[in-house]
């Protein structure tokens, strides 16, 4: 079974690793439902108790695939599920908190996932428009009447943590970290770690880049995100190949997989990180959590810290247009 992590100091305590629920409803190929709920009861089986959506990831679709999954289950799991989008009939429009629309898709999010509760709500992204003052009261008032438990920001900036922090404890910021994508390093993670906040890492395998299968853009299907992702795109994907290399030398070398020293790399990182590598089926769920008894050491973990420094992966990790979402 998997051992226990704690995130923040209110008492959240989550599997070493959880379960990205995302690419089995978009972004990663065809969903298939049937294998994605036997993925979600595997994990449960195996220790996990920590599964990862939001209302955008469909849109509603994930939430609703998430909740049959948990039904009759739903004491065993810690739900994290995210607001924060505008979403109409074309799909994800622009941000807003406004606190009418935070309640509006919390009360969405609870029927979707046939549940009472939320166990850590985030603020998906933030909204330059809406004070975090008032999206945080909100989701405190939401935590006293019971509907979420704990409360997180996702891609949050060092200023919006500390003045959200400030109005009540946020347990979790959820953002991109992994071996390729290190830009927590310098200001996000010294904070985190001064206010008592955990770190949940989102695509801890590099969008699948770490995991020695990557295929360069044009490769993908129509409608899979990693065709437009830069850094998988031309020139910059011969240079992240021959970086992210090492990672699979490394694999060789301990008889391991390239994703589960990927992932030993961020557990190693601090006990206060719960990575969620995401998957929708169950051989790589398996993969993925054999990871938490890989121990890498610091000879091995320096080789890495060197192969893939922060700053050195080639391009930008979004398109112009997402990284405009991003508050640094």
């Amino acid at each position: 079974m998997l051992a226990t992590r704690t995130l923040g100091t209110q008492g959240l305590a989550v599997s070493a690793l959880g379960l990205g629920c995302m690419g089995m409803s978009q972004s990663y190929g065809a969903p298939d439902d049937r294998e994605s709920v036997a993925t979600i009861h595997r994990a449960l089986e195996l220790g996990v108790t920590l599964f990862d959506t939001a209302e955008v990831y469909g849109p509603y679709t994930n939430e609703t695939l998430l909740g049959r999954a948990l039904e009759g289950r739903r004491d065993g799991a810690l739900i994290a599920t995210k607001f924060g989008w505008e979403i109409g009939s074309a799909g994800r429009g622009g941000l807003d908190s406004r606190p009418s629309h935070i309640r509006e898709a919390v009360e969405g999010s609870l029927r979707r996932l046939r549940t009472d509760r939320i166990d850590l709500l985030y603020q998906h992204r933030v909204d330059p428009q809406v004070p975090i003052e008032d999206v945080v009261g909100t989701m405190a008032g939401l935590v006293r009447e019971g509907k979420a438990r704990f409360i997180g920001l996702s891609e949050a900036g060092a200023q919006t943590i500390r003045r959200a922090h400030a109005v009540h404890p946020v347990s979790a910021l959820q953002s991109e970290y992994s071996l390729w994508e290190r830009n927590l390093e310098a200001e996000i993670i010294p904070l985190l770690r001064e206010l008592g906040i955990g770190l949940v890492p989102f695509s801890p395998l590099g969008r699948g880049f770490l995991t020695g299968t990557a295929r360069r853009a044009e490769e993908y299907p129509e409608g899979d995100y990693r065709r437009g992702d830069p850094r998988f795109q031309g020139a910059n994907f011969d240079a992240n190949m021959r970086a992210a290399a090492v990672v699979g030398e490394v694999a060789s070398e301990l008889g391991a997989t390239p994703a589960q020293v990927a992932l030993a790399w961020v557990l190693e990182r601090g006990t206060d990180f719960v990575p969620i590598p995401g998957t929708k089926r169950r051989r790589f769920l398996e993969e993925n959590l054999a990871a938490a008894e890989l121990r890498l050491g610091p000879a091995v973990m320096a080789r890495l810290d060197a192969a893939l420094p922060p700053g050195e992966v080639a391009g930008p990790r979004y398109g112009e247009s997402m990284l405009g979402y991003i508050d640094r």
